[in-house]
C-alpha cells in the first residue's frame, strides 16, 4: 500500500502520532496485521488504521539501516527499498565540497539530509508530491536544513549558482523489475545532458555495465560496504560532455574508508593452479574489473582469467579480501569428491560456487556425509575445467 498526502496529515498530528506509538508494543507480522486492524477499527477509520500499521511496519524494517533514527522517520515501501545505506550517503556528501546542491529525483530526502548535514545548502525536488512532504518532514526530524519542491525531473533547469546536482532515478520498473539500461532508468541517464553544472553525481544500479556508462566519461564507482556491493556511482562534468572514464572501487568498513583505481597500465591475468589459499576479492573489486590488479598486489594468480577468484602461497590480510586455507582440489567429479570428503571424516559442507551451473542444492544431497568435521566446498573452473577445491571453514583475518 501507499500512504496518501491525507494519511501523513492524520500521522502528523497528536491523535496519529499516539497511535504510531501504541503500535510499537504490537505484533505486527503479517499473520498478526489483520487482527490488529480489526481492533483499531473500533476507535479510527480504516484509512486511519492502515495509514498507521504500515508507516510503523516500515519503521520497524528501516531500523537495520537508518538505527534509532527510524522511529522518526517517514517512508515508503519503494524509497525504503531504494534509499542508499546511510554510510555512503554521508561518504557522498563528505567529498562532495559544494556549497550548493540540488538533489534530483530526491525521494524521502535521506541523501539530501547528508549533504545538508555536511554543511550544503541543498534543494530536493522530485515529482511525488507525497515522497517531498516525507522529506520535509524527515529533515524536520534530524534537524536539518534543506527545502524540497514539488517538480519533473525532465523540464528541470539548475539555477546558475548550483555547483553539484546529485541524481537518483528509479531503476525499478513499475513491477518491481531491477532496470539494466540505464536508458530506461526513470528519468534516464541521458537527462544529465541538460544540466551544465560543474559536476553531477548519478547513483547507478552496482550492476550498471561499464560500457553503458562510458560515453559520459567521469568517474565509474562500485561502492561496497563491510563486502556488500551496495550501489555504483558516476560522477562527471559538464553534463557528461565525454572524454576518458575512469572506473574504480570504493570500500566503507566499520574501521576503513578505502579507494582502489586501476594501474596506470593494464595488468595482464596470471593463471595458477590452486595453492595454499583461496582468495575471494571484495565484489566492489571485482566490478570494477580489478580482479587481475588485486591477484598481482597480493602475490596470487588466478584460476581462470574469467573467474573472479585468487590463489596465493600467503592470504593477504586487507579488508578487500577473504580468504580460504585450501585442503585439496580435484577434477570435479563427484564420487572422488565423496570419497576425499570421507576419508576426511566430514559431515557437513558449506559450497561455494562461481563460474559453474553445479548448485549447492543439488550437490550437497547427492554427497551422503556423514561425519563431525566440517568444511567449504567451491565449484570453479581452473583454465576453463570445471574443479573443485575442498577448504578450511572460513575465518575472519586481522586486518593490517
Amino acid at each position: 500500500m501507499s500512504l496518501s498526502l491525507d494519511d501523513i496529515d492524520f500521522l502528523t498530528r497528536a491523535r496519529g502520532a499516539m497511535l504510531l506509538e501504541r503500535l510499537y508494543s504490537d505484533d505486527l507480522r503479517d499473520s498478526h496485521v489483520l487482527t490488529v486492524l480489526t481492533r483499531l477499527r473500533k476507535e479510527y477509520t480504516t484509512d486511519q488504521a492502515r495509514a498507521a500499521v504500515e508507516l510503523v511496519r516500515l519503521r520497524v524494517r528501516a531500523a537495520e539501516k537508518f538505527g534509532a533514527h527510524a522511529r522518526q522517520l517517514f517512508f515508503t515501501r519503494d524509497a525504503l527499498e531504494q534509499a542508499s545505506d546511510p554510510r555512503i550517503s554521508r561518504y557522498r556528501a563528505r567529498t562532495t565540497h559544494a556549497e550548493h546542491v540540488v538533489d534530483v529525483c530526491c525521494s524521502i530526502g535521506t541523501d539530501a539530509l547528508a549533504f545538508a548535514q555536511a554543511g550544503a545548502h541543498v534543494v530536493g525536488i522530485d515529482i511525488d508530491p507525497v515522497r517531498i512532504r516525507m522529506a520535509q518532514l524527515n529533515a524536520q526530524a534530524v534537524g536539518a536544513s534543506a527545502h524540497f519542491h514539488v517538480h519533473d525531473a525532465h523540464t528541470y533547469q539548475p539555477p546558475d549558482d548550483v555547483q553539484r546536482i546529485f541524481f537518483d532515478p528509479a531503476r525499478r520498473g513499475d513491477d518491481g523489475v531491477r532496470i539494466v539500461d540505464v536508458e530506461r532508468y526513470q528519468p534516464p541517464l541521458s537527462l544529465v545532458k541538460n544540466w551544465r553544472v560543474p559536476r553531477t553525481v548519478v547513483k547507478l544500479s552496482p550492476g550498471v555495465q561499464i560500457e553503458h556508462v562510458r560515453a559520459y566519461g567521469g568517474v565509474l564507482e562500485f561502492i561496497s560496504v563491510n563486502g556488500d556491493l551496495k550501489e555504483a556511482s558516476l560522477a562527471i562534468v559538464d553534463g557528461g560532455a565525454g572524454g576518458e572514464l575512469t572506473v574504480q572501487a570504493a570500500l566503507i568498513t566499520d574501521d576503513h574508508l578505502l579507494h582502489w583505481g586501476h594501474a596506470d597500465q593494464p595488468v595482464e591475468s596470471r593463471l595458477s593452479q590452486p595453492r595454499a589459499w583461496l582468495i575471494e576479492p571484495d565484489p566492489a573489486l571485482i566490478r570494477a574489473g580489478l580482479v587481475a590488479d588485486a591477484a598481482l598486489r597480493w602475490g596470487g594468480f588466478q584460476l581462470d582469467d574469467t573467474i573472479a577468484y585468487i590463489t596465493a602461497d600467503q592470504a593477504p590480510h586487507s579488508p578487500w579480501a577473504r580468504a580460504w586455507r585450501v585442503i585439496d582440489w580435484l577434477p570435479f567429479n563427484l564420487k572422488k569428491l565423496r570419497d576425499v570428503l570421507r576419508a576426511r571424516g566430514i559431515g557437513t559442507v558449506t559450497v561455494k560456487k562461481r563460474g559453474t551451473i553445479v548448485t549447492p542444492e543439488t550437490l550437497i544431497p547427492q554427497l551422503r556425509l556423514k561425519g563431525e568435521a566440517s568444511c567449504t566446498v567451491i565449484l570453479t573452473r581452473l583454465q576453463g575445467e570445471q574443479i573443485v577445491i575442498v577448504t578450511e571453514d572460513y575465518i575472519a583475518l586481522q586486518d593490517t
